[in-house]
Parts: C-alpha cells; structure tokens; sequence
C-alpha cells in the first residue's frame, strides 16, 4: 500500500464524495453519506445491479434503507425523493447548492462480490455501497473510510489511491471516476499484513481469519514468484499497467473465490489451506489457492484491460452480454496452473494431475454435447451463475472448456511451428495485447493475432473448439506433445450417470443425461436406499419366492450386494413415496489419467520460457 500522504497540490475540491462509517456492528450496518458539490435540479441516483467479473444480477438494491436528503441544515421532504425503480432514486433539489444523501447498507454477505461487517472484519465492493451519480460518472470520486471506537485496532486496505489516511489506512482516497471506485474493494480489519516486490511493483497482501500457525513469509515468497511470472508473461523486461498491487485474502471454515479487480483481487480460502509454520508439508488446497491466485492475477491484463468490446462502457444497471468469456475466464483458467509450473511452484506430474481433472470434469458434462462455449458465455447471466440439477446437461463451463480451447490451439500452434522456437499461444496474448493496446478486443482480434503467430487461418478450428459441440482433439494433441492417455474405469456413479451426495445416505443431486440411472427413472432429490437382487436358485414349496433386499450407504456398494446381477430394482424415496425402479447395469466406462511419456517434448511445452 503507498504511504500515507497529504492531500496533492490540483485535486479537484467538486466532484463527488462518499464517507462511509461503522453504523451499528451488531447489525452489520454500513452508513454511507454522499454529497454531490454539483447536482442536477433533478438528479438521479442508482446502486448498481451487478459487479463486473461476476456475471448474474444481484440486485444490491435490496440491501440500501433509509435513503435521505438535505441541502445545508435542511431537510429535504420525502416528497422530493422519488424511487424510480428497483435501484435507482431521483431527488429535487436546488442546483446551486451541495447535495448530502444519507442511507444505510446491509452488510453481511462474506463473498468476494458484496459487503460484510461484524465484530471481527469489514468488507465492501463500492459497487454495494456507492449510489452512481448520473451525470458525473467521470467526475473525481473521493472515498472517505471513517475509523471509530468500536473497530479500536482495525486496518484498512485498498488498491485506491490515498489522498489522507493514517498509518492504519483510514482516511480519504481518491479515484479518478466511478469505475475505477467500485473496481477498488476495501477490507477492514485486525489482518494480517505483509509486502514484496515483483519486478520493481510493490505488493501488498492481507490475510483476515488466518491461525497463529499460517507461515506468512511462505505465501509471500510463492505469491511473489506468480507475479514475476506473469509480468515477464505480458512485458518482459518493461513494466506492468499496474503502479501497485494488493491481495485481500479472507481465510473462513469452509469456502472458496475470488474476484479480479484492476490492481487488486478478493480471495476466499479455507484455513486449512494455507501453508503452516514449521511444517515441511504443504496442505493438499495450498495449490488451489496458488492457482486461484495465480488466475486473478493475470486477469489483471486479461479482461481488466485487455477486454471484451462490450465491456468498454459497463452498464451497471443490466446485463453486459459478451461470446467471449471463454476467452477471458478460459484462457485465464489455462495459464494460472501452467504459471504455477513455469515458476517452479508444481513439478510437470502435478501440473498434468490438474489437466486431467479439467479435461474429466469436460468429458463427464453432456452439456458440451449441447450448448458452445461460446454460448456458455453468453448465457453467463441466466446459466453459470444459477445451476440446478440439470446445469451439467444442458451447458458447460466457459473455465473449463475454455481452458481446453486454449490448450489444443497452444499444442497446436506449436506442432505446427517449423522454427526452432516454435510459435505458442504466449506470443498470440502478447500479440493480441499489443494489437488492442491492452483495450477493447473481439473474436475477430483473436483470429487476427492466430494467423499473426501461426501463419495460417484458424477459423476452422474457432467455428468447431468454441461455436460447436463436437470433441476437442485433446488426445492427439496431447500425445505429440509428450502426454500418455491411458482410459480407466470410471467410478461407479459417474458410470450409472449420477452426481451424488453421500453424507448419512445417498441423495442424488444430478441425474446425467443419457445415463442407466436416467433410462431407470432416478430424478434429482432422490434418495437412494437400496437394492433387491433377482431370486437366485429354488424356493422351498412352503415359502413363496423373495428377492434379497440390501441397503446402500455408498453407490460403491452396489457391486458388492448385486454380485454378477445385471439387472436389479431399485428402492428409492421420493416425496416421502417409496419406488421400484429397474436399472440395468451400464457397460464399462472410462475416465482419462495423463502420464508424462516423453520428458524432453513435455519440458519444451511447460517449462518453455515466456
């Protein structure tokens, strides 16, 4: 974070200013008070719907009470404050004077995308808290963060530029208009605080809810080999967009997220993923979290800078509907595990552990068999961000199947290269970068930088990877570039077409399309008891024929208690209803698992210099 600074000479003294305090802890209420040095006669306001990066409407709205308004010491009547709509307000007013709204926010969603308070932390997006000045969007905003005797022993940190602020960050900061203010998130808190430099940018990181046995200096030295990576990735040896650069980590029980910001990002990981002191071994998530931190930081150019036509003017009050976020989250979802291994963070198996989850996790979705990936992205808005049980068979993920897109024109771009350095899709980012001036790109960019970098036109492979359904050629790829695909048996439940839930029986959350438990008539909501078994040998005469009855605690049982059964009946309770459906025993299914096969061709794709 910079340090604390007078106010510098030519700031503007208009604009638009928020104050925001400690309204009441225990009640997780914000106050925000936001005057406006210039209004309109008529001057609407509006909370944004919607934060950039996260793409479902959230309705913020929901959560602003108490809105009011005063010119000088008076009041203006409540008759002069007219809601227009769901999220935005208009106020008559007198043009000549400052306007001052008052309101409250409530703050008690822990997600990277919103605002919390309590007792232990702060936190907001401004696009929960700050009501858009229509008119004065690019105006200066000033941001005010108030400290008070209930949050005795807090900090604060922002990647805003500060204006005034004390040694614990309270105080004024500045932001050039309102995009750059809600791109700024702000926490709160006694956190834990630590700072590196990367390529001669500093950086800031802050943990909330870490244990006396997180191993800080670890995460910062890992971290700062992410960002050195990246930064040679785009630059080289010249600098970054971004002056400097913070990390917000919250560590909780349970969760996981992030959210991408221009020079900062909002991290949420589990406590037991962060590496400990005086522990040589690494928890098992500590690599998630490096790839989660891995992926918000190169967005930092890829869709914070370099980004969707689209989204070059953000309407913060509907739907910003784009084809490419398989571009940008896919592409995204492609380097930050392949930056973990170039920065010696993950050996080559490591790396191919968590491709092959990726290329399962496609390969086990009907819905690639459906909907494109582009598609995908355009349905962000309705689909991705509100699955139900039938998510997986009606879609698939712009993360993962755009990771794999930007996997088969990598290897592909460098099968064909005849150079000894041979053409990767590194130098069709860099293109592309330099090509849109880190601004504003479409698909026809895209293309434009392949038949750049590869000497040929990849149209074909665009309008069949990313506009339709069909299998990507991931094996082949894979092989000649050193990668073995050996297929094994797929878990049992993945093989019946079942995502389940076992934790005190088995409740089926997904019923895959096209699967034996579908033919059978399983449904999501299901819960699975058990199974009987066809009649084996002859009944005695005084006993009439049954079949053998056996509860299932696990879908792995099955194989156990059917025996060499092909056919069996399943109990099932639905709606408090006991049924009988017939299943049928699916042939054998297969699930992929990679295996470096040649080291030497392997090294030259993953540990090739940026």
């Amino acid at each position: 974070m910079p340090k604390p600074s007078a106010k510098p000479s030519g700031t503007p003294s208009g604009g638009v200013h928020y104050r925001v305090e400690i309204a009441d802890l225990h009640a997780h209420l914000f106050r925000v008070t936001l005057t406006i040095a210039e209004p309109a006669a008529l001057q609407r306001v509006a909370l944004p719907v919607w934060i950039p990066g996260s793409y479902l409407v959230r309705e913020f709205s929901k959560n602003l009470q108490g809105l009011r308004a005063r010119q000088g010491a008076r009041a203006l009547p409540a008759g002069q404050i007219a809601q227009l709509d769901k999220c935005s307000w208009q106020i008559r007013c007198n043009a000549d004077k400052p306007l001052v709204l008052v309101y409250e926010v409530y703050a008690n969603d822990s997600s990277v995308r919103t605002a919390s308070l309590d007792a232990g932390r702060g936190f907001f997006n401004g696009s929960s808290l700050c009501l858009r000045v229509d008119g004065q969007d690019k105006a200066p905003h000033r941001l005010e963060v108030m400290a008070a005797p209930a949050i005795t022993g807090w900090s604060v940190a922002t990647g805003l530029s500060p204006l005034k602020v004390d040694k614990q960050g309270f105080g004024s900061y500045l932001a050039a208009d309102y995009d750059e203010l809600v791109d700024c998130p702000v926490e709160m808190g006694s956190f834990w605080s630590g700072a590196f430099v990367a390529c001669g940018v500093p950086h800031r990181f802050v943990v909330a809810g870490a244990t006396a046995s997180f191993d800080g200096e670890r995460l910062l030295a890992d971290t700062r080999k992410i960002c050195e990576a990246q930064i040679r990735f785009w630059h080289g040896g010249k600098k970054p967009p971004h002056k400097h650069y913070v990390f917000m980590l919250n560590a909780v029980d349970d969760g996981y997220g992030g959210l991408e910001h221009r020079n900062s990002t909002a991290l949420i990981c589990k406590r037991q993923d962060l590496p400990r002191l005086g522990s040589s071994k690494l928890p098992e998530g500590y690599t998630t979290l490096r790839g989660l931190i891995s992926h918000e930081y190169f967005h930092t150019w890829n869709v914070k800078r370099l980004r969707p036509a689209e989204f070059g003017s953000y309407d913060y009050g509907s739907e910003n509907y784009t084809q490419l976020l398989w571009f940008f989250e896919g592409f995204t979802s492609y380097y930050d595990d392949l930056i973990l291994c170039r920065a010696g963070l993950i050996d080559e198996a490591a790396y191919l552990k968590l491709l092959n989850r990726t290329i399962n996790q496609v390969m086990q979705t009907p819905g690639r068999l459906v909907q494109s990936v582009a598609q995908a992205s355009f349905d962000a808005w309705v689909k991705y961000y509100r699955q139900d049980e039938n998510t997986p068979n009606a879609t698939v993920s712009y993360y993962t199947k755009g990771a794999l897109v930007a996997l088969c024109l990598d290897l592909s771009l460098r099968a064909e290269s005849k150079s000894a350095i041979p053409a990767t899709l590194d130098d069709v980012m860099r293109s592309l970068w330099l090509r849109c001036r880190g601004g504003a790109m479409s698909e026809a960019d895209v293309a434009a930088a392949l038949l750049e970098i590869g000497g040929r036109s990849y149209a074909t492979e665009i309008a069949s990877w990313v506009h339709g359904t069909g299998e990507l050629p991931l094996k082949d790829l894979l092989q000649r570039h050193g990668v073995a695909v050996l297929e094994e048996p797929a878990q049992l439940a993945q093989a019946l077409g079942l995502r389940v839930q076992e934790t005190g029986g088995i409740q089926i959350k997904t019923v895959l399309r096209g699967g034996a438990a579908e033919r059978a008539g399983f449904a999501a909501g299901d819960e699975w008891l058990g199974i009987e078994t066809p009649v084996t040998g002859k009944s005695r005469k005084s006993a009439p024929p049954s079949n053998p009855g056996w509860r299932l605690g696990k879908v792995d049982e099955l194989p156990f208690y059917a025996g060499p059964s092909k056919k069996i009946t399943a109990l099932v309770a639905r709606d408090k209803r006991l049924l009988r459906l017939e299943l049928t025993m699916p042939p054998d299914t297969t699930t992929w698992r990679l295996l470096a096969k040649d080291a030497t061709l392997l090294k030259k794709w993953l540990v090739s210099a940026a």
